[in-house]
């Protein structure tokens, strides 16, 4: 886990909506550990203490962390890739998921969705119609910045892989990307950072948009990262260059993009009032 803050856990929290004893649950932490560490009791929780809590919104990933406590972590928490293949489910097991590298990743059966980060295979959740229609509604606004305005930057919109870190332990599927470097494009993937990532969180993905491949992206160069979180109609937009901490908006603002500061906005209210009717 990259750069951990108890806000950051403070953040999850919040737009996940868990109580203290869900998270208690999930983490396998007391109930009253949790309690003192969201109260402020406990300034500086045990860094195993505060890695179990951020797996709390992993769907159980806490249990296979070998820098996790073992016993802080119960078996009902195992990892589990709900519908996946016989062969898909053995890859993601405990002993079948580490020490990954991009051939493993390429050679996964047709279909597997699966993301490689530092070597870990993650499952991905197939995304809801909501998820779909967020990120196909800001894809096409930049799509027609970038038609009216010109210029060298390449929209895309999940899957399409993105080899991160340029080595053969990373590959990501943003849900949406910008690159405007063409040197990084190539028929297969993109070779670098984009410059822009958007992020529609599901609720079984927490932690890896908000934590995981947001250190990523970060450490990586991408310039700028919008996380969408559609149960609280909110979005996180992080200008990475320019400061740590994440402007808010809601999906009655226009949100704008920092890297063509600010002439393209995508309007959020026209994207709630497409799904209105699916909430």
């Amino acid at each position: 886990m990259n750069e951990m803050t108890l806000e950051d856990l403070k953040r999850l929290k919040k737009y996940a909506g868990y109580t203290n004893a869900m998270i208690a649950e999930k983490s396998g932490v007391p109930l009253s550990t949790v309690q003192k560490v969201f109260s402020g009791n406990t300034e500086s929780p045990r860094y195993g203490t505060l890695k179990a809590l951020y797996h709390a919104f992993s769907d159980g990933q806490a249990a296979n962390d070998p820098d996790i406590d073992g016993s802080m972590v119960g078996e009902e928490n195992r990892y589990y890739a709900p519908g996946s293949t016989a062969a898909t489910e053995y890859i993601l097991s405990k002993d079948g998921r580490t020490g990954k590298t991009l051939d493993d990743y390429m050679a996964l059966p047709e279909g597997t969705r699966i993301e490689l980060i530092d070597g870990v295979f993650y499952d991905m959740a197939g995304p809801t119609v909501i998820h779909q229609r967020i990120a196909c509604m800001i894809d096409y606004a930049f799509e027609r910045f970038i038609n009216e305005n010109g210029g060298s930057c390449i929209p895309s919109i999940a899957p399409t892989d993105v080899r991160l870190d340029c080595d053969d332990k990373t590959m990501v599927q943003p849900d949406v990307l910008v690159v405007c470097d063409r040197s990084k494009v190539t028929k297969q993937r993109i070779e670098g950072a984009p410059d822009l990532v958007v992020e529609v969180l599901s609720t079984s993905h927490w932690y890896n948009d908000m934590i995981l491949k947001m250190g990523k992206y970060r450490n990586a160069g991408v310039r700028e990262y919008w996380i969408v979180v559609p149960e609280q109609q909110a979005v996180l937009v992080y200008h990475f260059e320019k400061t740590p901490e994440a402007a808010q908006y809601s999906f009655a603002d226009q949100v704008p993009v920092g890297i063509w500061d600010g002439k393209c906005k995508v309007d959020f209210k026209k994207i709630l009032e497409n799904i209105q009717f699916l909430l």
